[in-house]
């Protein structure tokens, strides 16, 4: 009896037989046999089978079924029956076995007693250059493990449904009598549920055992490739039905919901993504088909999924075509806008309709998606194609641009360019305006022809696939969108080009619809003798020629890659940019990890601006650019040239960390102005940091001994900040953070004047004078709700109505969260998060409300109320980091854990300013008594002033 009996099933594919039998008997575990299976194939398949089974007596034995099954479930049931071995594991001809997979699974069930053993399967798409290679959800494999029941882990039933990275104990096989039902496809997901279901033991190792050739371009279909075929579809629904049935048979409501989701996410998007490029009896047969299961899908799970995904679900289900197939749009082209949106009750939803179904609803609801509160610069729009003609040399073109709650107003002034451009990077594009724009509401119409003879002029060989795009100026700002062909008839002549290197290969431009959906061109010939010559080009360039050059390009490509790897820059940062000379009079300044210009590095460099020194600033940005100053070099970080600025800096100025790897020269002197002092506890004293090794606690000391100089606003942050970086005294600069000036100046000015001056600020957000302004901004918080966002604690709506009347809220939320405002509390809540300074909105802000966030000892300089929402106080300091002190003896104002007693606060900042006034002043005196407002002065005058013209 042997150990393992692999069953491998083959039907007409006789040239990759050999290989998949030759990886079971080339397993490091001897004892195995092969038992073949052909499925009545019309090709050489059982002759090679028999061959195999001549070649290797008693290790291989081959059979054939009577008439083809159709599917691969009854050559499996027929293999399983002619198995010996005490463990049985399947393999398709097309595939192969990781040459230790038997061993590895034979171990681990022989260790465990397990009924089945699960094993990593990877797939491997053999028509890519590199073999592209994804592994079959290995979170779930990331270590050994054992489970007593599938329930455990109902992650391995929902999502690895495959038979064929698995060991099975034979008697178990027997005893339940699994089978694989007969002339169905996707046969797995049915006897992979059977056996979770039955499994007394399941275990699975971290190891690699299955490889998955995908040939995607292969002249012969596999089932997965054929999803647009509907017997494809109806097997699948089918074999859903009878899982739901097993499922429920069991009680096992939670498991029910876990593959519900999986519907939704997986199985039911790979067939809608069909659905744009189908006649209208498919779609009425799909829609049918579709309906009564979807039937049957839990309400939770549309809950559970991404909205697009929800959506087409839900319309499908309803059978509104007209708002489906731009849904699908969406579902292939991520964040794309394929509907106008409809603003409904105070709520944004996907279409208009529906509002009378409270699930719809719920399911159309984007509101939190925030849509509303994009430009158009930031929409990635739909563009239906709704014409198209050739005639001679010239394209004729018209289409139509959503546009989504009128971001495009009718007065706007529209241009339009049409870009063909080759696939290829760094390859030519050419541009042709578009002759009519026009405003129609929910759309931008268009429509232009363009001669491309004249002006394209494709190289002939490279850049045989060109794509199509539309840029759009909408009065001076662009978007571009890609032209979504779905029903277009694109049939035609192809128009000629003319190439630039020879028309022997290709002289013609015809229509492609690309793998998205979008128009395309493709480069093709109409000589006849095209392809001879298409044959000896591709026999130069992947003959010696073209192998020579490929080989440099790749050699010269990987040489780029390898030098701007992480490790490769950080050599070239200690060992070359180290070692040129130290630039004097150079200053990089960087602002919470280069995401923000903000905070007092910028108030250090435009008080170094404002007394005209001579020196050469350097800004690190990470993201856009856009916001920084324009007088700086500007490098983005991580960049080779930020890091040849480091090294070459005299000085570092920053409020975060620059990259911990990074060793400062000693010529250099970094001036940390941090960002804010402490409430929670920092450095070593972080218990997460207490519990490092001594190797990590070492590495981030050294990160911290760079310090030359470190801000200090306080004896506080003495006790606190210096104390928990271990930072020794003569490092500690006591004179306040330059941030802070302009909030000390602007307290003095009020109370030399007796009133308060308002900023520009306020008329650029549109905020009327008469209103008073409330500053919510709370500390960080990790992302959660529905769509990853943060969430506020309180009612947006219930306070715009509740006090809209009165005060403007400015949410402000930590630069690594963001919100989304709902419609209806445009004008009256008004988010500022973008706003990369948070100084001018304290300045701006009658009121503050916050929670933890180290912006209450800035904000108590302008001795104004302060209000601190802890909605989740307990959970924060006692399960948290911890605190250095106990927020509600010493706020300098009400604290409150409620939605009822924030709105009752509100009610009575006027009288809090008087009742809290005290507080407020002994708040300064123990947390900012550096701050006087003249702290980058005097860090100019010690350290720069020598740069003076």
């Amino acid at each position: 009896m042997p150990d393992v009996s692999v069953v491998v099933i083959v039907y007409n594919d006789a040239d990759r037989l050999p290989t998949a039998v030759r990886s079971v008997l080339d397993q490091t575990l001897r004892d195995v046999e092969v038992v073949i299976v052909d499925d009545c194939s019309t090709d050489s398949s059982f002759d090679v089978a028999q061959r195999l089974a001549a070649e290797h007596p008693g290790r291989v034995r081959a059979f054939q079924l009577p008439e083809n099954s159709g599917a691969g479930g009854e050559p499996r049931n027929l293999g399983i029956q002619h198995t010996t071995g005490q463990y049985v594991m399947f393999l398709d001809s097309d595939d192969v076995l990781e040459v230790n997979a038997c061993r590895n699974m034979l171990e681990a069930a022989e260790e465990t007693g397990s009924d089945i053993v699960s094993g990593l399967c990877v797939r491997l798409h053999k028509d890519t250059r590199n073999q592209k290679r994804d592994e079959w959800y290995s979170w779930l494999y990331s270590t050994t493990r054992t489970l007593e029941s599938v329930t455990e882990l109902p992650d391995l039933f929902v999502w690895d449904t495959l038979s064929t990275n698995k060991c099975y104990r034979r008697e178990f096989l027997i005893e339940n009598d699994l089978r694989f039902p007969k002339g169905m496809f996707y046969e797995d997901l049915m006897f992979i549920a059977d056996a979770y279901l039955a499994a007394k033991r399941i275990t699975l190792i971290p190891n690699q055992v299955y490889f998955w050739h995908v040939f995607a371009k292969a002249a012969v279909k596999s089932v997965t490739n054929r999803r647009h075929e509907m017997t494809n579809y109806t097997h699948r629904l089918e074999i859903h039905r009878r899982i739901d049935a097993l499922l429920e048979e069991r009680g096992l409501t939670e498991m029910k919901l876990a593959k519900d989701v999986k519907f939704l996410k997986h199985d039911l998007v790979l067939h809608l993504r069909d659905l744009p490029f189908r006649d209208e009896s498919y779609r009425r047969e799909f829609a049918e088909l579709s309906r009564e299961y979807l039937a049957n899908i839990a309400p939770e799970a549309y809950e559970r999924v991404q909205p697009i995904q929800a959506i087409c679900a839900y319309l499908l289900q309803q059978g509104d075509w007209d708002n489906l197939i731009p849904a699908v749009d969406t579902l292939i082209n991520r964040d794309k806008i394929s509907s106008p949106l409809a603003e409904h009750d105070g709520r944004i939803y996907w279409c208009d309709g529906h509002f009378d179904d409270a699930f719809g609803r719920s399911v159309l609801d984007v509101t939190e998606v925030g849509y509303h509160e994009k430009p158009v610069n930031r929409l990635f729009l739909r563009n239906q194609l709704t014409s198209f003609t050739e005639s001679g040399t010239t394209l004729s073109l018209a289409g139509r641009i959503t546009n989504p709650l009128g971001v495009i107003p009718p007065g706007a002034k529209l241009k339009g360019e049409l870009e063909f451009s080759a696939r290829r990077r760094s390859l030519q594009s050419f541009r042709f305006p578009v002759r009519a724009l026009r405003h129609e509401g929910d759309t931008v119409h268009w429509e232009t022809a363009a001669d491309i003879t004249a002006r394209l002029r494709p190289l002939g060989i490279v850049d045989t696939i060109w794509d199509v795009r539309l840029v759009l100026d909408v009065d001076g700002v662009r978007t571009t969108t890609r032209l979504t062909v779905a029903d277009t008839d694109l049939s035609g002549d192809p128009v000629q080009v003319r190439p630039r290197l020879t028309r022997m290969v290709a002289d013609h431009f015809a229509p492609h619809i690309s793998a998205k959906g979008h128009l395309a061109f493709r480069l093709v010939s109409e000589n006849p003798n095209s392809e001879r010559v298409q044959e000896l080009i591709t026999r130069g360039v992947q003959g010696k020629p073209g192998a020579l050059a490929k080989t440099g390009y790749r050699k010269a490509k990987a040489l780029r890659k390898t030098l701007t790897s992480g490790d490769n820059k950080l050599r070239l940062y200690h060992e070359v940019f180290s070692r040129l000379p130290v630039k004097k009079r150079t200053v990089v300044f960087e602002s919470h990890l280069g995401k923000q210009y903000s905070d007092s590095p910028r108030a250090l460099y435009e008080e170094m601006r404002r007394q005209g020194l001579d020196f050469e600033a350097i800004w690190s940005y990470s993201g856009s650019p856009k916001e920084f100053p324009k007088d700086a070099t500007l490098v983005k970080r991580w960049s080779l040239p930020y890091l040849k600025a480091l090294a070459q800096a005299e000085f570092w100025v920053d409020n975060q960390s620059y990259p911990l790897k990074l060793t400062k020269r000693p010529e250099t002197t970094y001036v940390q102005t941090w960002h804010g002092s402490a409430l929670k506890k920092m450095g070593f004293d972080q218990p997460s940091l207490k519990a490092t090794t001594r190797g990590q606690q070492a590495e981030q000391q050294r990160s911290l001994d760079r310090f030359d100089r470190f801000l200090i606003r306080s004896e506080h942050d003495v006790r606190t900040l210096a104390k928990a970086f271990r930072l020794q005294e003569k490092t500690l600069l006591r004179v306040g953070y330059p941030r802070n000036d302009a909030l000390v100046r602007a307290r003095q000015k009020e109370e030399s004047l007796g009133r308060r001056e308002r900023s520009a600020l306020a008329a650029k957000l549109g905020i009327p004078d008469d209103k008073t302004v409330l500053l919510y901004a709370p500390t960080f918080r990790k992302a959660g709700g529905r769509h990853g966002r943060f969430e506020l604690p309180f009612d947006v709506e219930r306070f715009a109505d509740e006090f809209g009347d009165r005060y403007v809220l400015l949410v402000r939320s930590h630069y690594l969260n963001h919100v989304v405002l709902p419609p209806t509390v445009q004008g009256r809540v008004i988010d500022v998060s973008a706003h990369h300074d948070v100084t001018p909105l304290l300045e701006l802000a009658d009121a503050l409300v916050t929670d933890y966030s180290s912006v209450m000892f800035d904000y108590a300089l302008l001795d104004r109320p302060l209000v601190f929402f802890t909605y989740d106080y307990d959970e924060y300091v006692h399960e948290g980091r911890g605190t250095y002190f106990d927020l509600l003896a010493h706020a300098p104002g009400p604290v409150v854990r409620t939605e009822d007693d924030f709105c009752e606060a509100i009610k009575s900042l006027d009288t809090q300013a008087l009742e809290y006034a005290t507080a407020r002043q002994e708040f300064v005196a123990k947390f900012g008594e550096f701050d006087r407002g003249d702290a980058a002065q005097s860090i100019v005058n010690q350290f720069f002033a020598q740069w003076s013209r």
